[in-house]
């Protein structure tokens, strides 16, 4: 007896403590938050684009103010609902969108709740919005990308499959998902019980569309169209210099120009920007020999222009930032894809092109290599 309970104690040791708790974490995760996160990103930009567009119209009248935080708000509260009434994992993408469109309103308005007078226009807005997205990512990186899955997580990602499964049937590609995730997991406890019940659940051709899906699979097919190519690793340095220069070269001419910021700002934009540079250089020179050493390297170059550089520029040149924003987003896909690429070549297994016999293309899972806002998934 004593035998059997330490050996239940390192096992429970060698699970770590949320999965002691019973919190498995979701091998797709990484999909769902990259969803969560562009959908709010893109209706903040959209938002704000059309009421520049539109001279800034109110909704409502005698009185009355219907600001665009209670859009948000009901949004959010929809997407609530969404995820506590429906089993499986079919509903979570959607329920991504419908939050992160929702929280996007919501944020958006951030300058109304921290001035005293509402003031919409505040100035460091885009900045405060863009510390709580990128916080919002690193917490992601936190919980996904840090630690690979457990065994047990991938089983359980296989279970909560079949839970969808036994009463709507599988799709060619949903069947490919959940087998998947059962091979991945097959070390784990309970897998022989898990492989029964899915080979129980009958074929069917309907399921509701998955929007970070369709998405992230065209993301995918073009992205490693791309990074196949000889030339991407000069294209990659080429434009990490040009947006770098750009960006630093902006907020420069500003502060040139009498903006009202602190000169150890635009020092932290200079240094930033000279850093991600340096290693933007330093993975052209070693790509050559090892591909992904150099795209690792890459990698560094974009996100510390993604974390450091655009924060500075945030704080000199608000909402014009946004496009060195979604320069650094663009080409940090295209790593996270040549790295999906990199590291199933190593494992033995092919990556998805959007051209696989199972038609699975999903966004790369957490803790296997890849961010959490990188698209690209293997497939055995």
């Amino acid at each position: 007896m004593s035998g059997a309970t330490a050996a239940s104690r390192r096992a429970g040791a060698e699970r770590g403590r949320l999965l002691r708790w019973g919190l498995p974490r979701d091998p797709d995760a990484s999909s769902h938050l990259a969803g969560f996160l562009v959908s709010t990103v893109v209706t903040v930009l959209a938002v704000r684009a059309f009421l520049a567009a539109a001279g800034y119209p109110q909704v409502g009248g005698d009185g009355l103010h219907i600001a665009h935080v209670l859009w948000g708000g009901l949004l959010m509260a929809v997407a609530f609902v969404l995820l506590l009434s429906f089993a499986g994992p079919v509903v979570r993408p959607l329920g991504s969108v419908v939050g992160g469109v929702g929280f996007g309103l919501f944020v958006d308005e951030v300058g109304k709740f921290v001035t005293d007078d509402n003031d919409y226009f505040y100035e460091p807005t885009a900045a405060l919005i863009y510390v709580v997205v990128v916080g919002l990512v690193l917490l992601g990186e936190m919980l996904h990308g840090r630690r690979p899955h457990h065994p047990s997580e991938y089983l359980a990602g296989a279970a909560d499959h079949a839970v969808s499964g036994l009463v709507g049937g599988f799709t060619r590609r949903a069947r490919a998902e959940a087998r998947d995730l059962l091979e991945r997991g097959s070390a784990a406890r309970g897998s022989v019980q898990v492989r029964a019940l899915l080979d129980v659940v009958e074929d069917d051709p309907d399921e509701i569309v998955d929007p970070i899906d369709a998405v992230g699979g065209a993301v995918v097919r073009v992205t490693h169209r791309l990074v196949r190519a000889r030339w991407v690793p000069w294209l990659t340095v080429a434009v990490l210099t040009l947006a770098g220069l750009a960006s630093v070269g902006r907020g420069v001419w500003s502060w040139w120009q009498g903006a009202d910021v602190p000169s150890w700002i635009v020092a932290g934009l200079v240094a930033s920007g000279a850093a991600s540079f340096l290693l933007a250089v330093r993975g052209l020179m070693v790509v050559g020999a090892d591909r992904r050493a150099g795209y690792t390297s890459f990698r560094r170059a974009v996100l510390l222009s993604l974390l450091v550089t655009q924060v500075f520029l945030f704080r000199i040149e608000q909402w014009a930032a946004t496009a060195g924003l979604a320069v650094d987003l663009v080409v940090l896909g295209l790593i996270a894809a040549e790295l999906t690429s990199i590291d199933a070549e190593r494992g033995g297994r092919a990556p998805v092109d959007g051209g696989s016999p199972d038609g699975v293309a999903r966004a790369g899972r957490a803790g296997d290599g890849a961010p959490v806002t990188g698209p690209g998934r293997e497939v055995r």
